[in-house]
């Protein structure tokens, strides 16, 4: 089974990677929140991967964090919830953390605005799942993390991306000063930004020099 992936990005759509590992291209299914995150193409990438068998295919499911993944695949082991219906949820525009909040409070409403999930299977979700999710990651989602939180996922994310961890130490501990008190994807963004800017411009740099 495949669990993860390092390599070139070279194709990217909303719902759909190719990463080249060795000159092999791996096609990757991925949410709609993984791709709003990831690099350009010839970026180097990391994928989370849920190698998905059946009898006639093999697909593989990529994802930023380890918390996509795993919801992922407890939503893929609810009856009629299938690895489609389950990526379309995770590309709701909700954060997994809200998500998982959602699910262990019974708010069967906020799932049935997804498209794809009725009444029914909104009903399932919560039945079969709201006890698997820990109390633990509930508190996380309930007080929409704290920064230390945010802080510790958005270097993950990056270190995933192919970023160097002290850069990103670096950035992160400048954007904590204006930033604390926002959650991940406002963090993520600022700081992706930063050092996306500074890729840019370092052969620009070493060129003039």
């Amino acid at each position: 089974m495949i669990g993860r992936l390092s390599g070139t990005l070279v194709e990217k759509q909303p719902n759909h990677v190719i990463v080249d590992v060795g000159g092999v291209g791996y096609s990757v299914l991925i949410p709609l929140s993984t791709y709003t995150v990831l690099g350009d193409l010839e970026d180097r990438v990391t994928l989370l991967v849920h190698t998905h068998l059946r009898e006639d295919q093999l697909q593989l499911y990529g994802f930023l964090t380890a918390r996509e993944r795993k919801l992922f695949e407890m939503l893929i082991t609810v009856s009629g919830v299938g690895p489609s219906l389950a990526l379309k949820v995770l590309s709701s525009g909700r954060h997994v953390d809200d998500l998982s909040a959602a699910i262990r409070r019974g708010e069967v409403e906020r799932l049935v605005g997804i498209p794809g999930i009725g009444k029914k299977t909104a009903e399932r979700i919560v039945m079969e799942l709201r006890d698997r999710l820990t109390d633990a990651a509930a508190e996380v989602a309930d007080a929409r993390r704290p920064a230390g939180g945010a802080e510790a996922e958005v270097a993950s994310a990056l270190v995933n991306l192919g970023y160097d961890r002290r850069e990103i130490d670096e950035v992160l501990a400048r954007a904590l000063r204006d930033h604390a008190a926002e959650g991940f994807d406002r963090l993520f963004r600022v700081v992706l930004a930063e050092l996306s800017a500074a890729r840019k411009n370092a052969p620009r740099a070493r060129a003039k020099g």
